[in-house]
């Protein structure tokens, strides 16, 4: 069964929908490439994937080993390059909650981040810069 359904609505947009809940996302081609930057563009939702990924088998990982990571925030930075238009490199700044993480705890989801299923399937070239910031 398919995973997603999405259907271009017009004006540069889209709409996805996740087939098993019915949730639904709505792009919007960026300002920068003639849309009008009031959703989520597609490579927005590739930067998003990203980090959304990392805090997942972050998650699992913490969880899997007895300890959360519940209130991590993420930012995410997406930069375009040109020839092709493309996204040639992805910032994800991960800042921890004050949890006392242990030496160990810190190692392990520094490990995880790099499971990520999303961050390998990107291509190579594209620059994943990974930044772990736990507030003491």
């Amino acid at each position: 069964m398919e995973t997603v359904r999405t259907k271009y609505i017009g004006e540069l947009r889209t709409e996805a929908l996740h087939v098993r809940s019915g949730n639904k996302i709505v792009t919007d081609a960026p300002i920068d490439n003639q849309g009008r930057g009031e959703f989520f563009s597609p490579t927005d939702l590739l930067a998003t994937s990203l980090g959304s990924c990392m805090l997942t088998i972050m998650g699992i990982s913490a969880r899997t080993h007895g300890f959360d990571i519940d209130g991590t925030d993420v930012k995410i930075t997406k930069i375009m390059g040109t020839n092709p238009r493309r996204v040639v490199e992805v910032v994800v700044e991960l800042t921890f909650p004050h949890n006392n993480y242990s030496v160990k705890e810190r190692k392990l989801l520094e490990l995880a981040s790099k499971e990520c299923p999303v961050a390998n399937s990107l291509h190579p070239d594209l620059k994943q810069n990974i930044i772990f910031k736990f507030k003491e």
